[in-house]
Order: structure tokens, then sequence, then C-alpha cells
């Protein structure tokens, strides 16, 4: 009786192995020879009430997206005047851009390496509305900036600074700036160059702040990097904003001029 028992799982065994051998090589020829995709196909799935079977989504989402919306309505300041993007080298909603990140970053700089910048540069693409006359909120600060950018400080030398600025005059656009100011020269050179209320002095080290898009190269802005140190500030520009509008109560735009072209 053992002996038979015994033969008999012998038998089995192989035949399993033989199975094995079997499934393993029709995988292998299967698998065998080049595939390519031919054809993707997609639908849309629908997350609104519009129907009966997603009405359950809209329910549990409606508390959320309600809190949401309050938080995006509220009332930070408010602004007298429209801050637009008109203006050929600067804007109203630029330069209020430009300054407000300068002196939010700068306490946090100087908290952690005990040194001052000089000077903000972001790019005006990068702005994406207006302020409005009327109450300024959450809201507005996100249709400024939707993006997720963060500030970043880059070491600059002279030469970085003088690209950068010819990069300013050969792009014509209104790229937002604050603590630095030039002149373009007739034959489209930068000239009468001051950085923090004082002339350019080419043997200083330089410290502006800038968002982490630019730094790595965003916008062709590419003389950024070529400093020897960077300082990421954790400081994301969408709540630079927002802090100021918290804090300003009455939101005005600079008037004075960052960019002057020569007669």
């Amino acid at each position: 009786m053992f002996q038979t028992e015994r033969v008999k799982l012998k038998n089995y065994n192989v035949a399993f192995a033989g199975f094995v051998l079997f499934l393993t090589f029709g995988f292998l020829t299967g698998c065998g020879g080049n595939r390519a995709v031919t054809r993707i196909e997609g639908r849309e799935i629908p997350v609104t009430a519009d129907n009966g079977e997603n009405a359950g989504i809209a329910s549990f989402i409606k508390p959320y997206r309600d809190h949401i919306e309050s938080e995006m309505g509220k009332v930070l300041a408010t602004a007298p005047v429209t801050l637009d993007k008109t203006g050929q080298w600067q804007t109203p909603i630029g330069n209020m851009f430009a300054d407000v990140t300068l002196r939010k970053t700068d306490s946090v700089f100087f908290n952690r390496e005990n040194k001052h910048l000089d000077f903000c540069m972001l790019n005006s693409g990068g702005v994406r509305s207006i302020i409005p006359a009327g109450d300024v909120t959450m809201r507005t600060a996100f249709e400024i900036m939707p993006f997720e950018n963060s500030c970043i400080v880059a070491e600059m030398k002279s030469r970085q600074i003088m690209e950068m600025l010819r990069y300013i005059i050969a792009e014509r656009k209104p790229h937002p700036l604050s603590g630095i100011s030039f002149t373009i020269s007739k034959d489209g050179q930068p000239k009468d160059i001051v950085i923090g209320g004082k002339p350019f002095d080419a043997e200083r080290t330089y410290y502006c702040v800038t968002n982490d898009y630019l730094y790595l190269g965003g916008d062709n802005m590419v003389f950024f990097a070529k400093g020897p140190k960077s300082y990421v500030l954790d400081y994301k520009l969408r709540n630079v904003l927002i802090d100021y509008f918290r804090e300003a109560d009455t939101i005005t735009a600079p008037s004075n001029d960052r960019i002057t072209v020569e007669k």
C-alpha cells in the first residue's frame, strides 16, 4: 500500500513538471517578437451630479468645496485702483510683486544667513492676473500666482548681472524688478546701474531673490545658476503675496522707475 501511493505521487510530480514547462514555453514564445502599441483609446468619466450615478460623489465633495470657496473668498485687503499689466518696461502689478517679494524674503534670508538681499527679478509671464480695484481676496493671490514656485536666492557676480540686464533689454518685456534700476543707452546697452540705492560695484557679490523656475533656466534666464552659490528659502511666491495682503490693508502700486531709456 505504501509503495503504491509513492509511485502515484512520483507520476503526479512528473506530470506537473511537464505542465509547468509547457506553460513556460508558451509564455516565452508568446512574448517573443517585436510588439508595438498601435492604438490607445480613452473615454471621459464625468464626476459631476449631472446623472444619478455621480450624485453621491458630488454630495461627498460638497463640504470640502464649500470650505475652499469660503476660504478663497475671504477679504484680505483693498485696492483703491486697479493694478494691471500695462507698460513696456515695467507694470504696476509687476513693480508691486517684485517689491513685496524683496521685502518679505529679505527678513527670511537675513535670519538664516545674516545677510541682506540686494534686488529681486521675476518674470513677466509668471504674473498671471491683475488686481482689480476693490476687495483683494485669497483667490486674488491664486489668480496672480497659480504655480507652486518657491523663492530662491542666487549669488551673482558682475558678469552675471550684466548678462541679466542685456537679457532684459533684448527681451523687451516688463520683467518685475526691485532694488535695481538702470538706463538703456542709445546703443542698447545698460548704463547708470544702481543696486540697493548705490552705484553698481563690479567687484561685489550681490544677492538676488528670484524663483526656482527661473533659477533653473526657465524663460532662458540661464544667468542665475552661473553664480557660486544659491539659497533655498522654502517660501512660495503665492504665500509671499498672501502674507503681504494680510498685513497691508491697502494695496498700492509703486511708481518709481526701474528702467529708463536714454533719449
